[in-house]
């Protein structure tokens, strides 16, 4: 089953590697947490979002010492790699190591829409503890918030320091809680469109 489930993906193009709907799910060994970080973080299709963010980032001259054409498209590019690779470095191995707690999210899959909301968002501050339970998400507070200190070390002069450091870990756990919405709801989404599609291939 966890092999499945680390084959998820929406469309057949988001992974949703670290999603679960099984609430009893045995937690991941610190060998499993490694190797869902290594799965999530070299995927290809996070390649094709850094060179998204790189594109609009040089559209919009975000960040703008580092120029323009290709050098300048290619420090945009690194630098959302390098976000990436250390965002799920932290939060999906080395805090949950570390505080010995599960990365995954869990889906609720039940109850109203709006309970499973709410439920959604507070998973960003909510998981399961390896040895059963759940606990304050450590991991995922932390590994935000090492992750915008880490970035301190390639984001032009003009974009460090405490304030914007804190600023990047907070709209880190915004996108978050956004991406568990959908997580929460994908697979609804999906069984409602399977629906449609097998009643019209009836009529």
């Amino acid at each position: 089953m966890q092999k499945k489930e680390q084959s998820q993906r929406i469309l057949g193009l988001v992974p949703q590697f670290g999603v679960t709907s099984r609430h009893n799910a045995a937690p991941l060994t610190n060998r499993q947490k490694f190797h869902l970080f290594v799965k999530e973080t070299f995927d290809p299709f996070q390649y094709a979002v850094a060179g998204l963010q790189a594109g609009i980032g040089q559209a919009t001259n975000q960040f703008p010492s580092y120029g323009q054409g290709v050098a300048g498209f290619g420090k945009r590019f690194g630098a959302s790699v390098a976000d990436q690779i250390s965002s799920d470095f932290f939060t999906t191995f080395f805090y949950p190591v570390l505080f010995k707690q599960d990365p995954r999210y869990f889906r609720s899959g039940e109850g109203s829409i709006t309970g499973r909301v709410f439920y959604s968002f507070a998973q960003e501050f909510v998981c399961h503890r390896d040895k059963g339970g759940q606990t304050f998400n450590w991991s995922n507070v932390l590994g935000a918030f090492s992750s915008g200190v880490v970035s301190n070390a390639y984001y032009p002069r003009s974009d460090r320091g405490v304030e914007l450091t804190v600023s990047r870990s907070a709209i880190s756990l915004l996108y978050g809680a956004a991406g568990n919405l959908l997580d929460e709801f994908w697979a609804d989404i999906h069984d409602k469109m399977s629906h449609k599609h097998s009643h019209k291939d009836k009529h």
